[in-house]
């Protein structure tokens, strides 16, 4: 049992360990700098080259970008949604999707849920639905901490703390079925559940399902919608495959005592509970 139905590509990340190890130690063997090896690791010219390319990955926001406008793009032409636009607001992308019958929905992008960059969003009061998407490009990274460290460390913190209702999350990227992080959902089947959307080929989306209210001090326990109840998690399930002993349903509960609130997480799929929290003390930062 399990936040997220993949986990870590420990073969991958035994990789990632190994060749950094012969990157620290055999970098001064690459390129045209003219130093030699004390110099090469005296100059900074490495580390320097590291923060650097390590804050390009980080910074950009044009890969998920393309990947999110690439889903889009196949749900409005398969008329699933009616549209969709990208808006900038405090740095953030957000995209306002236009669904049948005069409805629309926000979705926050977000990169990996671990970072307090999850706690950024701001539903907008127009806003008939609004879903947090995760894109978490690192196939090193681990997805279960990720998923967890997200819904319950931050957004559950977050949500209650403002009073601000998120009806889901939605946790899937281009990474997705690929060696760096094998898709258990399409494990043993023949591809028929994999979409091609542009040049990325995916699986079904894992879907989170948050309740219609924010747990408060008069209705303690929140318990999340069903599929249909959330129009676009619901043209999401239905585009790409999904099955309904897949999708997450998440409850937040909170308890009063004193001065100080507490809350418990609860994420079930296929009927069982997958895991939950014990009731935690609202920390942010």
């Amino acid at each position: 049992m399990s936040v997220v139905p993949c986990e870590q590509n420990a073969g991958l990340r035994d990789q990632i360990e190994k060749f950094a190890e012969v990157l620290k130690t055999q970098a001064h063997l690459l390129g045209d700098h003219g130093l030699d090896e004390r110099e090469f690791y005296n100059s900074g010219l490495f580390r320097g080259t590291i923060e650097r390319i390590r804050g390009q990955y980080s910074a950009t926001l044009r890969p998920k970008r393309e990947f999110v406008q690439h889903v889009l793009n196949h749900m409005e032409d398969a008329k699933f949604i009616e549209g969709w636009d990208l808006t900038e607001a405090a740095e953030r992308s957000d995209y306002w999707v236009r669904l049948p019958q005069g409805r629309n929905a926000v979705i926050a992008l977000t990169g990996a849920m671990d970072g307090n960059n999850v706690t950024l969003f701001e539903r907008p009061d127009t806003a008939d639905e609004f879903i947090i998407w995760s894109i978490m490009t690192n196939a090193a990274g681990d997805p279960r901490r990720n998923a967890w460290s997200g819904i319950h460390t931050r957004l559950s913190a977050e949500m209650i703390a403002r009073d601000q209702q998120i009806d889901g999350v939605i946790v899937w990227d281009m990474v997705c079925s690929t060696v760096g992080r094998p898709c258990p959902k399409i494990v043993n089947e023949d591809g028929h559940r994999l979409t091609d959307v542009g040049p990325f080929r995916v699986p079904p989306p894992c879907i989170y399902m948050f309740p219609a209210i924010v747990p408060g001090s008069a209705v303690t326990k929140a318990v999340a919608q069903q599929i249909g109840d959330v129009t676009l998690l619901q043209a999401f399930y239905a585009c790409f495959r999904g099955r309904e002993d897949e999708v997450n349903y998440v409850d937040f509960e909170i308890q009063l005592v004193g001065v100080e609130t507490l809350r418990m997480t609860t994420i079930r799929r296929g009927g069982i509970v997958q895991v939950e929290s014990e009731m935690t003390p609202i920390r942010r930062g």
